[in-house]
């Protein structure tokens, strides 16, 4: 089930959440055009994609006309297209709205957190599948990434971690059209969120697909209005 590696033409951003933990800062926009270092989180995203990436679709929810008002049809030469989500109702859900736009390979992204170019591109060089994850010295609660000796992953477990080390998924993905033909997975038992890193690993291993995860070197995740000021001081050192 392997298939030839290619360039992706197209890349997913997922911004339909309202970000409640932002507070009020989020009361009239949608937390993906909060801005750091004067760009929105969702510039901050459209401005590192690769040359090849000629199309993003996003998948809007909560005020997502302020976002289509905002940007229209294209940004830089990419052509923007819009899904909506009206039930929020996880990550894999998301993705799989956009699913007959869709074409041959193409990046996933969060459209609240700020990832490095170069990350993007060694995740494009990957065989298969990818996945960008952080190293974290003490975890505390969300997915936990197991790779073999290859790093190829072979186990998310969520929940509560205890402090341990870990790598966390990022949510930054490398994908393509196979992922449809598998079911989607919850996110943890129960759980009426459908998790997209659970469905890729679901999937990959039921396809051969290989599925890589690669360390990242600059993710900043952002889920509150503290997170807004770390990621200025960082980006202003950058």
């Amino acid at each position: 089930m392997h298939e030839t590696k290619v360039s992706a033409g197209q890349a997913v951003i997922l911004a339909a959440g309202r970000g409640t933990r932002m507070r009020d800062l989020t009361e009239g926009m949608p937390k993906a055009l909060l801005e750091v270092e004067g760009k929105t989180l969702l510039e901050h995203k459209l401005d590192i994609l690769p040359d090849s990436i000629d199309e993003v679709i996003i998948v809007v929810g909560y005020l997502g006309s302020h976002i289509q008002q905002r940007f229209g049809g294209h940004y830089r030469g990419k052509r923007l297209l819009y899904v909506e989500q009206e039930n929020l109702n996880g990550t894999a859900a998301a993705l799989f709205l956009a699913r007959d736009i869709l074409r041959g390979r193409f990046l996933v992204l969060m459209g609240d957190d700020i990832y490095a170019r170069e990350d993007l591109e060694r995740c494009l060089n990957a065989d298969g599948w990818a996945l960008l994850v952080q190293k974290v010295p003490n975890m505390s609660e969300g997915g936990d990434v197991i790779q073999d000796a290859r790093g190829q992953i072979i186990e998310i477990r969520e929940g509560s971690h205890a402090g341990k080390a870990g790598r966390v998924s990022t949510n930054m993905f490398i994908l393509d059209t196979r992922i449809f033909t598998a079911p989607m997975i919850p996110k943890a038992p129960g759980s009426d969120e459908y998790g997209l890193p659970q469905t890729a690993l679901a999937a990959a291993s039921a396809l051969e697909i290989p599925f890589t995860a690669f360390d990242t070197r600059q993710w900043i995740h952002i889920s509150s209005p503290e997170d807004l000021e770390k990621a200025s001081k960082m980006l202003a050192k950058r």
